[in-house]
């Protein structure tokens, strides 16, 4: 695939993943791989979904600035699939001397090094790090905020959360039309979630110069 200059890539791997059988681990995949369509659909690009050393995957951003939605969405959809298995998500933000060929099996370039590195140092009881190229203090408060926030939602939550993520539908009355429930139980799902309160954040998510030689 043809090169590309500034990416945000997410590397994961699954939460005891050896302890769960292998149709529990293949449906936590089907949900990520579905995840990763619906968040490229959304946003008009491609994240070359890639499933690698059996519980591990990987996604490209070539929209660095979607970070914290495409953080927020997988964790939404795992939470939603009632997969019973999380992931932990470490994000690089860099160059890319290639997207790889068919997938991202062979990429290569600082993005996936700093993504991959940050995810073999993460702590036990971490879910989300960020690191890399215009990464600063601020840019890893709020992932640590946004992870903290995100693992306590409950699976009714998470579905509405992605649901609105998604963007396709933003009124609250036609989120419940999708889900079967009122509008007034979309709402307190939302609050519930937090949600509002991450407006900001994502808008500075989206905004921030990752292109700049801020690194952590």
């Amino acid at each position: 695939m043809t090169k590309a200059t500034h990416c945000a890539v997410l590397t994961g791997d699954l939460i005891k993943s050896r302890q769960s059988d292998t149709a529990a681990v293949d449906k936590t995949f089907d949900v990520l791989r579905h995840a990763a369509q619906a968040f490229g659909a959304t946003w008009d690009i491609d994240l070359r979904f890639t499933r690698y050393r059996g519980d591990g995957w990987q996604i490209v951003l070539t929209k660095p600035g979607l970070l914290l939605d495409a953080a927020l969405y997988f964790v939404a959809r795992l939470k939603a699939g009632q997969t019973q298995i999380a992931t932990r998500i470490s994000i690089g933000v860099g160059a890319s001397d290639t997207l790889g060929t068919r997938d991202l099996s062979d990429a290569t370039g600082p993005a996936f090094f700093v993504s991959g590195d940050h995810l073999a140092q993460m702590g036990r009881n971490r879910v989300l790090c960020v690191a890399g190229q215009g990464i600063g203090v601020e840019q890893t408060a709020i992932i640590d905020l946004a992870e903290w926030i995100a693992t306590g939602w409950t699976a009714t939550q998470a579905e509405a959360v992605a649901i609105h993520l998604e963007g396709q539908l933003t009124r609250h009355e036609d989120i419940a039309e999708t889900l079967g429930v009122t509008r007034q139980a979309v709402q307190s799902r939302l609050a519930g979630a937090g949600l509002s309160y991450f407006d900001n954040a994502l808008y500075a998510m989206r905004n921030h110069n990752y292109a700049s030689d801020e690194t952590t």
